[in-house]
């Protein structure tokens, strides 16, 4: 299977702080809870597909988000 180099996902203190805290937040909507959790995993590193198997979601939708934040966050 080929990989590609994926753009790593930086977290500064405070965004960290705020994901983890909306994936504890009991009111928290599930879908944002689960966007969540897939940027704190991209942060961890590694590839979208173990991600994706590991959230139970799809390796595309693991990179949509990670594309996402990144877009976001320059």
């Amino acid at each position: 299977m080929r990989r590609s180099v994926l753009d790593p996902v930086v977290l500064s203190d405070e965004e960290r702080a705020t994901l983890e805290r909306w994936v504890r937040r009991p009111t928290s909507a599930q879908a944002l809870a689960l966007r969540c959790r897939i940027v704190l995993a991209c942060a961890e590193g590694g590839h979208n597909s173990e991600m994706a198997e590991r959230l139970g979601v799809s390796r595309l939708t693991v990179g949509k988000w990670r594309s996402r934040f990144l877009a976001g966050a320059s």
